[in-house]
């Protein structure tokens, strides 16, 4: 493995960290509900586990309540059952026609709560872009000890390795900073 192979594994990798803390966040409520809270939500379609988002309209009406419309009327109670095991924090609400979602307002303790998930999120992908460097500078040493490459490449390889580690992390706390101002947002 040449140590542009290296760096460049590292790069990706780290990205992917990225991308992982992005999806992470997600599944943070903000003041907006955002219909992504019902990804995971599974309805019993006819006896196979389906996305609820494929038998049904789901769209946030505004910012406290989401509105689900099924594709056939019989869905209802099905949507209604998965949706009260999802357990997401509201009870569904079934007009005969659809079945409205209206979440309260979040208190302040919930959103410094939800400050403090993203926190952590925020750790755990620094620790994993860490891990990364740690990983990409192993198999650079590993290089020079098999005299592969020079001392000075070496160097200036966990120098790269490095700017690439402190590029990522500064991602990581600029994601934070915007996610925590929309968290904070009234």
């Amino acid at each position: 493995m040449s140590i542009n192979e290296i760096k460049e594994k590292a790069k990706t990798g780290m990205q992917k960290s990225i991308e992982a803390l992005k999806k992470d966040f997600t599944t943070l409520r903000t003041g907006k509900v955002s219909t992504v809270i019902l990804d995971n939500v599974m309805v019993d379609y006819y006896g196979t586990p389906t996305a609820l988002n494929q038998v049904a309209t789901v769209l946030a009406t505004d910012a406290t309540t989401i509105t689900i419309s099924p594709w056939e009327k019989n869905m209802l109670k099905e949507i209604e059952k998965a949706i009260q095991s999802a357990n997401i924090g509201v009870n569904p609400n079934n007009d005969g026609e659809s079945i409205k979602l209206f979440f309260p307002p979040m208190t302040i303790e919930q959103r410094e709560e939800n400050v403090k998930k993203a926190k952590a999120m925020v750790e755990k992908a620094k620790v994993a872009i860490r891990n990364i460097r740690k990983d990409a500078n192993n198999k650079i040493k590993h290089l020079e000890k098999e005299k592969e490459i020079t001392e000075d490449e070496s160097k200036k390889a966990h120098d790269d390795i490095q700017k690439l580690t402190d590029e990522f992390t500064a991602q990581t706390d600029s994601l934070f900073k915007s996610k925590e101002t929309e968290l904070m947002k009234v």
